[in-house]
């Protein structure tokens, strides 16, 4: 099983609703659920137009910037893992967008239909230099990137809470 270790570096935008006028690129509904949250190790189905990927994911402190670590996963191997979770996995909507400047805005429905449904936007960047300098377009909201409980393995925590 080979992986890929990276550091990402994202911003992340709270948004009301996918984006008008800018060209798709593609569309998923990912499911993905968490072992661990500190640190946080996810599992992630995502369904799109190439196919059903599975994966195992670990990813090390930050905001902005943290270490991430994915293997790719057989699906039996994912649905063993799926059992060990304490509730159901979340969905997204997932879209990434075309924007101007050469960059790519993924925007996710988390959990749509249920009181707990957000959007969100990121931008994935290749240095801190470029992160810093990216000027967000209007429609993007409240910048959350460094802001506490708006990560993926938050919501996670606080719809467990939700639940139990």
């Amino acid at each position: 099983m080979t992986g890929e270790d990276i550091v990402e570096i994202e911003r992340k935008f709270l948004i009301d609703g996918f984006p008008e006028g800018l060209q798709e690129l593609s569309r998923a509904e990912v499911c993905q659920g968490y072992l661990c949250v500190s640190p946080t190790v996810r599992i992630r189905r995502s369904r799109g137009a190439a196919g059903t990927d599975y994966r195992l994911c670990f990813k090390g402190e930050g905001t902005i910037a943290r270490q991430e670590v994915e293997l790719p996963l057989e699906p039996e191997t994912f649905a063993r893992l799926e059992e060990l979770l304490e509730m159901p996995l979340v969905r997204k909507d997932y879209r990434v967008y075309a924007l101007p400047d050469g960059l790519k805005l993924e925007c996710s429905l988390v959990d749509e239909g249920t009181p707990t449904a957000f959007y969100y936007a990121e931008v994935e960047f290749a240095s801190l230099e470029e992160a810093y300098a990216f000027q967000p377009p209007p429609f993007l909201g409240r910048e959350v990137t460094e802001e506490r409980g708006y990560s993926m393995g938050e919501y996670w925590e606080k719809k467990r809470c939700l639940q139990g």
